[in-house]
């Protein structure tokens, strides 16, 4: 990754805000260990770990429901039942950025990486793991703060925190499938950024050694989409659509790729299907955070507009 950093620039200067949100996202399933008897570990099959009940709930809520409201009142009870799990922290930093709550996202941001940082002495990988999110978290707060300009010297350097913490967690544990999601995601968001970067291997990352598996289908999903490869973006949204086919968040990804499949193609009939898929998101909108809402309407106006112009 080292040989990435000088040109980390370009996103900073340019999709910043899409590698952020995909990133935030990202953290929200680090460190979901589960107790055997309660439910599985959605990570492994082998050495599952407890977390608490409410931070299990909500990130059942966002992941498999898309379901932020339902989110934010279980962390609410998380922190206050479960004040030692970090993931919890993790989820409501990820929320306060997706709220524009910068008071919040510094507070739990700083919170997150103090208990990573704590954790190394009894479970080195996931300290570790935690450690990188904090310092993520706090990176784009401070770029929240100072602006993309202004905030990308800093950016950087927390940027090369974080992978020196998940490179301590792989040689912890090369194989396992919650670190290989995180370091999946990230590269591949660099990779479909950078120019002169290949985005093959963190795809194959995900493909073949992360999990949850419907989280992995996702984020090549994304990655495929930003590439313009609609059609093997659309076979992994449709991989996820089976692993989580109540979450609006799928159905407004499978639509973008709709949309871009049908301007390559000049299909009006792909534009027509993702209006549906559009739909299909926004009727599930009281449950999704407001600023999400809007662009997906945005979004669905514009392939509307579309539609009536290839009509005329």
């Amino acid at each position: 990754m080292s040989k990435w950093f000088p040109s980390v620039q370009a996103i900073l200067s340019g999709r910043l805000e899409t590698f952020i949100q995909v990133g935030l996202a990202t953290t929200l399933v680090l460190n979901t260990w589960v107790n055997p008897s309660i439910a599985a570990d959605p990570f492994r099959t082998k050495e599952a770990r407890n977390i608490g009940d409410k931070t299990e709930a909500a990130f059942k809520a966002i992941f498999q429901q898309g379901d932020y409201k339902a989110a934010e009142n279980y962390l609410q009870q998380a922190l206050s039942s479960e004040p030692n799990e970090p993931l919890a922290y993790a989820m409501r930093a990820s929320l306060a950025y997706t709220n524009q709550d910068w008071a919040a996202l510094d507070t739990y941001s700083q919170k997150t990486l103090e208990i990573g940082q704590k954790l190394i002495a009894s479970d080195p990988l996931r300290g570790n793991i935690y450690s990188a999110v904090g310092h993520f978290l706090e990176g784009a707060a401070q770029v929240r703060r100072q602006g993309t300009v202004n905030g990308a010297a800093q950016a950087l350097s927390k940027l090369q925190e974080v992978y020196k913490y998940l490179d301590k967690a792989e040689a912890i544990s090369a194989n396992d499938p919650e670190l290989n999601l995180l370091k999946g995601y990230m590269d591949l968001m660099l990779a479909v950024n950078l120019p002169f970067a290949n985005p093959q291997q963190a795809i194959e990352r995900l493909d073949k050694s992360a999990g949850p598996e419907y989280l992995a289908d996702r984020g090549i999903a994304y990655g495929y989409r930003d590439l313009k490869q609609y059609n093997q973006a659309l076979e992994y949204a449709n991989r996820a659509l089976k692993g989580t086919s109540n979450n609006p968040e799928v159905y407004y990804l499978k639509a973008q790729i709709l949309r871009g499949m049908a301007g390559k193609q000049k299909n009006q009939q792909l534009l027509q299907e993702a209006v549906s898929y559009f739909d299909q998101a926004l009727a599930k909108k009281s449950q999704l955070p407001a600023s999400l809402v809007k662009q997906i309407e945005r979004e669905r106006r514009k392939t509307a507009k579309d539609i009536a112009r290839a009509q005329r």
